[in-house]
């Protein structure tokens, strides 16, 4: 079931979002984020912008949201994206059904633009946003650092 967030939500969401910070290069956050910022970052959000979880069997097993492009007025029509599911979860579809609901969700409010950033390499994530119609803008070669590498980040857009 995709169904908007809760603050309930949030021990499950800040569990699966540490594990991207501490094992992974596909958010260049590097401190986890405590229950707090968590719940702090859930209600900014989802105050302005649609966020969904999915849940199964009463479990988070992912989570998807739209949040602010850029802080200039001109940009109040763009949004950015982000999808994450539960280590494990990848390759089932989930993160699809989660994205394909967030542009319906999108779509009913004045968002004129999405983007999304994905750190490169990322087969899936791009599959992902191509199958919805997202294209590829731009890339920064170099533009993060993490785990001892440089890393990539592509940018892909879809007007809405």
């Amino acid at each position: 079931m995709i169904r908007s967030v809760t603050l309930n939500d949030a021990p499950a969401i800040r569990d699966i979002y540490n594990y991207y910070i501490e094992n992974t290069v596909i958010t260049f956050e590097e401190e986890l984020l405590s229950l707090h910022d968590t719940e702090a970052r859930i209600q900014k959000i989802s105050a302005a912008y649609p966020y969904l979880v999915r849940e199964d069997g009463g479990e988070i097993s992912g989570y998807a949201y739209a949040n602010l492009w850029k802080e200039r007025a001109a940009y109040r029509n763009s949004a950015e994206i982000s999808v994450y599911l539960k280590n494990g979860s990848q390759g089932n579809g989930w993160g699809r059904e989660l994205l394909a609901r967030l542009l319906e969700e999108v779509r009913a409010t004045g968002i004129h633009v999405l983007i999304a950033g994905i750190t490169l390499p990322n087969e899936r994530s791009v599959k992902m946003c191509e199958t919805y119609g997202f294209t590829k803008v731009g890339q920064f070669n170099e533009v993060g650092f993490k785990h001892g590498r440089w890393l990539d980040v592509g940018y892909w857009e879809l007007i809405l």
